[in-house]
């Protein structure tokens, strides 16, 4: 099972993908050790926190809802609820957020299972080496990559 993890630190998101299955079984929330990211050696040190996590389909997982798997749940606006309500449809309306709407949206469990794609983590403890100096490398062989290709 591949993860595509989103490190975030207060500066910028790196992108790694990492197909460690340490992520299975852990809920948004917790916090979990660098070394879960072997493909990584330089973040052995960090500390990481789960913030957040999407499934194949791109429903995201919410810390509310317990469990795994898809959940009915009846929501207002928020995390994973953005829509109008229907009988407004496409057209332009001044209200475009009506007060008390509430729908009921499909959205996975705060578990992490091996439908999870993408998984959120936020820096919570630094390492010796900065996520720049980390990444760096990895931008450079990009960068040297495109240029071939043109």
């Amino acid at each position: 099972m591949v993860f595509k993890l989103d490190v975030g630190s207060k500066e910028k998101t790196y992108h790694v993908e990492t197909a460690s299955e340490d992520f299975i079984g852990k809920k948004i929330g917790d916090k979990i050790p660098g070394k879960f990211i072997k493909e990584v050696k330089e973040l052995e040190d960090y500390e990481f926190e789960i913030t957040g996590a999407s499934d194949r389909a791109g429903l995201p997982a919410l810390k509310d809802v317990r469990g795994v798997g898809l959940k009915r749940v009846l929501m207002s606006y928020g995390t994973g609820m953005k829509k109008r309500a229907r009988r407004e449809g496409k057209k332009k309306r001044s209200n475009y957020r009506p007060k008390g709407l509430k729908l009921r949206k499909t959205v996975h469990g705060s578990t992490i299972d091996e439908t999870i794609v993408q998984v959120n983590l936020k820096v919570v403890k630094t390492g010796s080496k900065a996520l720049k100096e980390i990444f760096k490398k990895e931008e450079k062989k990009e960068e040297v990559k495109e240029e071939k290709k043109d």
